[in-house]
């Protein structure tokens, strides 16, 4: 088994149970747990400084390696914030992207320059989205080009301590914790449970063994494909019209096999599927325009160049009512000071 395939496939398999290979790198998870403590204790002292922005900044992020649905929920939040009247804005890395400056993403950049993320999330909502290495400064600019924005939204960034943050959202999927143990042993980026302000559950039957404090709300979201695929060219086609055609599936995500069961819980048949790495460039990729691609919002601009056929199926996460009550009523709070 090749390294990637093992670090993509396999490592998170085994971060579900505690067995023989997860138990052997428990003492370098003992380690690196110590770093993080370390860290955390440093930027609590004040020997790391925290940067404050002039804006409600709303961290959306998870504990564990790997994809939750985080970049479905930060859209969620940006359309709901839009329809409430608020200006928004979204900071990222963006991660995967080649360049290391802070800049503005526009409709037409590159995945590559911005990563694939923060394009998707701008192409779908239209809010102004910056990406730095450092989120603070990707805030810093995005103000000082948009000062009239009110709410940030960082997709990812619970570790980030840098950033002063107003509230903190985990997105956790139906594997919870995994094995509750740290990298490499297991899936947590730090030691959970910790202090956040919302846990939202995007899995089909979430997992909340070892899931955290139980004082801290706990709301559902429901995670489905679009009933519509969109081309290259931006038409919809319905979902319905790809029944019983020779369909392929590709995904460069943390979970592509999640896509695929999906696409498949849709009624589409898959002659095939090729699952990438999180974040693939694409750059490698052999065009076959006799076959029907579909794939994820996320893959299609990288992958559009190579094959201008491909379809992309957006997925869609709706959290429950329940949330956006008490995610409005925290922010009528805030504005009001």
């Amino acid at each position: 088994m090749g390294l990637s395939k093992f670090l993509h496939q396999a490592l998170p398999r085994l971060w579900q149970g505690r067995g023989p290979v997860a138990w052997s790198l428990r003492p370098v998870a003992a380690i690196y747990g110590a770093l993080i403590a370390m860290r955390r204790m440093a930027y609590a002292r004040g020997l790391f400084n925290t940067r404050r922005v002039p804006a409600l900044v709303i961290v959306v992020g998870n504990v564990v390696a790997g994809g939750a649905g985080k970049t479905p929920v930060t859209i969620a939040l940006a359309q709901h914030l839009q329809a409430r009247g608020l200006r928004v804005g979204v900071i990222s890395r963006g991660h995967g992207r080649q360049t290391r400056d802070a800049r503005a993403v526009t409709h037409d950049s590159h995945p590559m320059d911005v990563g694939d993320e923060p394009l998707l999330i701008h192409q779908a909502t239209g809010v102004p989205v910056w990406v730095a290495r450092a989120r603070a400064d990707a805030a810093l600019g995005l103000l000082q080009a948009h000062p009239q924005v009110q709410v940030l939204l960082c997709d990812d960034g619970l570790q980030h301590l840098a950033l002063a943050r107003d509230l903190e959202i985990c997105v956790m999927d139906e594997r919870g914790v995994g094995n509750g143990w740290l990298l490499p042993a297991g899936p947590l980026r730090e030691a959970w449970p910790r202090r956040v302000d919302w846990v939202l559950h995007t899995g089909p039957s979430p997992s909340v063994s070892g899931a955290g404090d139980e004082q801290v709300p706990h709301f559902l979201a429901t995670r489905q494909l679009a009933d519509h695929a969109i081309t290259a060219t931006g038409q919809r086609i319905a979902l319905s019209e790809l029944i019983n055609r020779p369909l392929h599936g590709v995904a460069g995500l943390a979970r592509p096999e999640a896509f695929f069961q999906m696409l498949r819980e849709s009624g589409l048949s898959l002659s095939s599927t090729t699952a990438l790495p999180d974040h693939h460039s694409y750059q490698d990729w052999p065009a076959q325009p006799e076959r029907t691609w579909l794939c994820t919002e996320k893959d299609a601009a990288k992958l559009w160049p190579h094959e201008p056929s491909a379809l992309a199926v957006p997925l869609v996460v709706t959290p429950e009512e329940g949330f956006w009550s008490a995610l409005d009523a925290r922010l009528d709070a805030l504005l009001q000071r």
